[in-house]
């Protein structure tokens, strides 16, 4: 059995386990996801549980269903997911990174420097 993070919600965390397979290209575009049932199965969870992941991403307009068939991967969605990462990437790590950097008297350029060189240690 896959560990789910107790941490955080579990449908949550679904929806970022079908992102994940998405981003990675385990999940191409038009291709169809597992279905609920799969998902509550393979995590030992409820299948309203990962109904509700699965519902998010369709939401969002990653996923969409075919009536009688199951849930598709939407064309664009790994594009979309990309562009929304970075944001978040952008927003989580390197906002942050600045702005300590600006703490400890580091310029942008000597942060540049130290990204390039990949050592922080100078």
């Amino acid at each position: 059995m896959v560990m789910i993070d107790d941490s955080r919600p579990i449908f949550v965390q679904i929806a970022e386990k079908i992102e994940d397979d998405i981003v990675e290209g385990r999940l191409p575009e038009e291709s169809q996801v597992p279905s609920t049932n799969q998902f509550a199965s393979f995590y030992q969870i409820n299948p309203a549980t990962a109904a509700k992941g699965v519902n998010l991403l369709v939401d969002q307009g990653i996923l969409y269903k075919k009536r009688g068939i199951g849930m598709f991967v939407s064309t664009g969605a790994r594009k979309e997911l990309l562009k929304k990462r970075k944001h978040q990437f952008y927003e989580q790590f390197v906002v942050t990174m600045i702005r300590e950097a600006e703490k400890l008297g580091i310029t942008k350029e000597q942060l540049s420097e130290m990204i390039q060189k990949g050592d922080a240690h100078s």
